[in-house]
């Protein structure tokens, strides 16, 4: 609880515009998607962007864990329509791709026709929860801002 007042705190007192918060956040919620990257990405591309860390960081610690049985399937079904693939075959080839794990069996081009397609639901599905997750903080941002000013 501590972490997450301390970084309201910075969100709201930080003399960052509205938009490089939201930015911050909407970046970290993409990273956040992303199957084991999130914080560690989401503080990399707040960095390269120069925008809001403590927002990036933010937004991956919202979606990292909590929604990654979520995203599985969800980028499963994207991908699979993308690529023109029933969903449940690639579902059921990915389960299995993961329970015979090797890393010969990434190269090879079976594999990639399972990869690929879930790699571009991940990307797809990030993109549209980042998206969202900019314009909801943002105008979140600008309202708390406001109600500061007034004060």
């Amino acid at each position: 609880m501590r972490l997450l007042k301390k970084l309201y705190i910075k969100l709201v007192k930080i003399d960052d515009t509205p938009q490089k918060i939201a930015l911050g956040f909407g970046l970290g919620v993409f990273a956040g998607i992303m199957p084991m990257m999130g914080p560690v990405l989401a503080l990399f591309l707040a960095y390269v962007f120069r925008v809001n860390k403590a927002g990036a960081f933010l937004g991956a610690l919202f979606t990292n864990t909590w929604i990654s049985i979520l995203s599985l399937v969800l980028s499963v079904k994207v991908g699979a329509y993308m690529f023109g693939i029933e969903w449940a075959t690639l579902y059921k080839s990915w389960s299995m791709l993961w329970k015979h794990f090797h890393w010969a069996n990434l190269f090879k081009i079976s594999a990639l026709e399972i990869v690929l397609p879930i790699a571009a639901g991940y990307i797809a599905i990030a993109f549209i929860a980042a998206l969202i997750a900019y314009v909801a903080a943002l105008m979140l941002v600008i309202s708390i801002k406001n109600a500061r000013k007034k004060d």
